[in-house]
């Protein structure tokens, strides 16, 4: 690749303001017309249609959900592995209560997590990165583009995984809208940027019976009572309280009537922590303490996970490649650096356990501040933040993909 870094970002400035209006439209008609986890057909259709209109070679994977689109560079490569960028493609099953022209017009389904915003982002960084190539300034090695589904059902990672998508990939980076920065901030962590998330689901069985003679039953109830309180005391202080860590509680189901006390009570809720001694301590608590209360109650109590994400551990070769290109791109006032993790989950840490390196930027997408939160029914971003997200990302990759020096 050939010409300055000084001026290659001023064309892929110059470049992504030239389509920056068409990416706000395909930015709408995608948060307008929804789909859920697994039933994203209209949207990776939409996305198939963009990318072969760009001259990337591009298919729908197996599950007829989601896409994989190739950029090949000008010339053979040395078979080194590509530059992978990601973006998740599902909605929310939640109502959209925006009043603009392209809310929702899909009934209890809403783009309430930006998870549009990504897609177009993505979208707009092959298509610049088409035009670079064009232009004799593209990637000197292939960059692949996956549009995934299920990311809010911790699923469409790993069928990306699973289909080989990511062997042997040397770098793999993200993006995630963020409200808590203002529009044209991005926030760059080194590091653990989410936990890891482990769904618990606890099951306590015994003898049921009536209210009136609670000393003739194990009362799973009270177990499951005790066994919360324990649970919210003892695992705070089975840890350093340095390293973030959370337990909370989200449903309990027991019984239908209020004279009777059930045979059965299950609790689910959710384990996070950064740190992977950390969390293997707090899973052992837990083990630990649902046997000390089946032991003490009467009652079984077993524990069982369901879905489980890997945290989100950025790498310092790819944070410090988009740090420096949101830098070259937007000035050093856009750069957001991050101190704390977040404790929310992502299944693009499941990618970072399969390649070599990469990293999820937080892109600031609030036109002022209070604004609505993630997976808030009044959800929206300042539109601006599009462009930006496409062009930082395409500099990063040209960055990675012909080893720029990260200070060049």
């Amino acid at each position: 690749m050939h010409g300055s870094p000084d001026s290659i970002s001023d064309l892929i400035n110059k470049l992504a303001a030239q389509r920056e209006q068409e990416w706000i439209e395909f930015r709408r008609a995608r948060h307008c017309a929804p789909e859920p986890s697994g039933a994203e057909t209209e949207t990776s259709q939409a996305i198939l249609t963009a990318m072969n209109a760009a001259g990337l070679v591009a298919h729908i994977p197996r599950r007829e959900v989601g896409v994989v689109a190739d950029l090949l560079p000008s010339e053979p490569s040395s078979g080194a592995p590509p530059v992978v960028v990601r973006a998740d493609i599902d909605a929310l099953r939640m109502t959209d209560r925006k009043t603009t022209e392209y809310a929702s017009r899909r009934e209890g389904l809403a783009h309430a997590c930006g998870h549009d915003v990504h897609t177009t982002v993505v979208m707009g960084v092959a298509q610049l990165l088409c035009s670079l190539k064009d232009a004799g300034l593209g990637a000197s090695r292939g960059v692949r583009f996956l549009f995934q589904s299920s990311e809010e059902t911790g699923d469409g990672a790993q069928w990306m995984i699973d289909d080989g998508y990511v062997s042997d990939v040397e770098s793999i980076l993200g993006l995630h809208v963020d409200p808590l920065l203002l529009a044209g901030q991005v926030g760059i962590r080194y590091g653990a940027l989410t936990a890891a998330v482990d769904e618990v689901i606890i099951e306590i069985k015994g003898a049921g019976g009536h209210t009136a003679r609670p000393h003739l039953t194990t009362d799973p109830v009270h177990c499951a009572a005790q066994l919360i309180s324990h649970l919210y005391q003892a695992l705070p202080r089975a840890v350093d309280v340095r390293s973030p860590s959370v337990f909370t509680i989200g449903q309990m189901e027991a019984g239908r009537t209020s004279n009777v006390i059930p045979d059965r009570v299950r609790i689910a809720g959710t384990l996070r922590a950064t740190e992977k001694d950390t969390r293997q301590t707090l899973l052992d608590t837990l083990e630990k303490s649902c046997r000390m209360f089946a032991e003490l109650s009467g009652n079984t109590v077993e524990m069982t996970f369901g879905h489980r994400l890997a945290a989100v551990i950025n790498t310092s070769r790819e944070a410090a490649a988009l740090e420096q290109s949101v830098f070259d791109v937007a000035g050093e006032e856009a750069v957001q650096i991050l101190d704390q993790p977040s404790m929310g989950g992502e299944d693009f840490g499941v990618y970072l356990q399969n390649c070599e390196g990469g990293c999820q930027i937080r892109l600031g997408c609030a036109a002022s501040l209070p604004w609505p939160h993630l997976h808030s029914s009044e959800f929206d971003i300042d539109e601006s933040v599009i462009g930006l997200g496409a062009r930082v990302i395409t500099r990063a990759v040209l960055r990675l993909a012909n080893r720029e020096d990260s200070n060049g």
